[in-house]
């Protein structure tokens, strides 16, 4: 009887509001945990595999936009199934192809560990790849936004301090964005729960007020 070859552990996709599954794992800045980073944002993304053209692409432009993060409070890190050999070498080729150093870890996930418990890994899609994750972990280790593109097509870095600077400013303030937002402009009162609140709404001083549900304020 041929014996089934064991996969990674797949489980349901993390959801927004639950705790980031914890990890310890092996990276081109050496052993680190999840935990590690209490107290910091982290922006956590997968990748396909090294040596791929629109991962490289990718990690040129999350390199480049690595002092945004940082200026954010936010740490990124990546990760694949690739070997931590193939990593570093890969951080090498980009060094020398671009002119640009990898400022952040990336897992060496050969395992698919870390991929199985946060569902990066779409056998729709392939079974011995990641597709592409973002996970936007709080200083709390709570999960605050993901998004999930396919292997074939590259991510909206721009989007993602974007949506950064959306999530930092819902949780300071209390309040919600609007479509397209971008930071320094409006932000939306949260809705009414009560007749009082939409009475407040119909004679408060608010700067853009189209409907007592919707109405917006500068911070």
């Amino acid at each position: 009887m041929t014996q089934a070859t064991s996969g990674p552990e797949l489980r349901p996709i993390p959801r927004i509001g639950d705790p980031a599954p914890d990890f310890e794992v092996v990276t081109t800045h050496g052993v680190k945990k999840l935990s590690d980073y209490r107290g910091n944002w982290v922006v956590l993304f997968s990748h396909p595999a090294d040596f791929t053209p629109v991962c490289t692409t990718e990690m040129v432009g999350l390199a480049q936009l690595n002092a945004e993060f940082e200026a954010r409070g936010a740490k990124l890190l990546g990760l694949s199934i690739d070997s931590i050999h193939a990593h570093v070498a890969w951080v090498e080729n980009m060094r020398q192809n671009f002119g640009v150093e990898i400022p952040f870890p990336i897992i060496a996930d050969l395992d698919m560990k870390v991929a199985g418990l946060y569902g990066m890994v779409h056998p729709g899609a392939s079974s011995t790849a990641t597709v592409r994750a973002v996970f936007f972990i709080d200083p709390e280790g709570v999960i605050q936004a993901l998004i999930y593109y396919p292997l074939t097509n590259g991510r909206n870095l721009v989007e993602l301090v974007r949506l950064l600077d959306s999530l930092q400013t819902s949780r300071e303030h209390k309040v919600a964005t609007p479509a397209n937002w971008q930071k320094g402009e409006r932000v939306i009162v949260p809705p009414p729960k009560t007749i009082e609140e939409v009475k407040q709404r119909q004679t408060g001083d608010y700067p853009e007020k189209i409907d007592f549900y919707l109405v917006k304020k500068d911070l």
